[in-house]
């Protein structure tokens, strides 16, 4: 399989919704549109490609912009520096051939050069259990937890790790 990695454009937007949508429950639902104004904010946003065609992403947002998600803000409130995941999906077709897990050490890679934490959170209602696996084999501890209406997630944090 080759695999490449490359920057987020607003043309990707179509084809971000189509992957975000197979990854529901996973990830919140959002439309195309909302996910183009997170590229323009984000300070890191990165596709997988295989075979020539976009099969996942991740979009991570630093502290201080106007995204109006209530988890963003959780750690807004309570952290001065980060690197905040607002998503990562694969698509159904490219599951389990390491997507994701690159998509994350170039993230975490990101943050590293700068001693940023990284930030996520998980659903625990509905629960996830694959993406808490996930998040603790890239050593994320749980620093708090919130309660959406329908939804309760586990607030992540991977400690910053400088360059030695």
């Amino acid at each position: 399989m080759e695999m490449s990695i490359r920057s987020l454009k607003p043309t990707d937007a179509d084809a971000l919704w189509r992957i975000n949508e197979e990854g529901l429950p996973g990830v919140g639902q959002v439309s195309s549109q909302a996910l183009e104004a997170l590229l323009e904010m984000s300070e890191l946003s990165l596709g997988a490609v295989v075979a020539g065609q976009l099969e996942g992403f991740v979009i991570c947002l630093l502290p201080g912009t106007s995204y109006g998600s209530p988890n963003y803000g959780w750690f807004n409130a309570r952290y001065r520096e980060f690197l905040y995941v607002d998503r990562i999906a694969v698509g159904q077709s490219a599951r389990g051939l390491g997507l994701g897990s690159a998509l994350y050490r170039r993230v975490i890679g990101h943050a590293e050069t700068r001693s940023w934490p990284v930030a996520a959170e998980v659903s625990l209602e509905p629960p996830n259990p694959g993406s808490l696996r996930f998040h603790g084999r890239f050593s994320f501890d749980r620093v708090g937890e919130l309660a959406h209406p329908t939804q309760r997630v586990a607030m992540l944090l991977r400690a910053a790790q400088p360059l030695a």
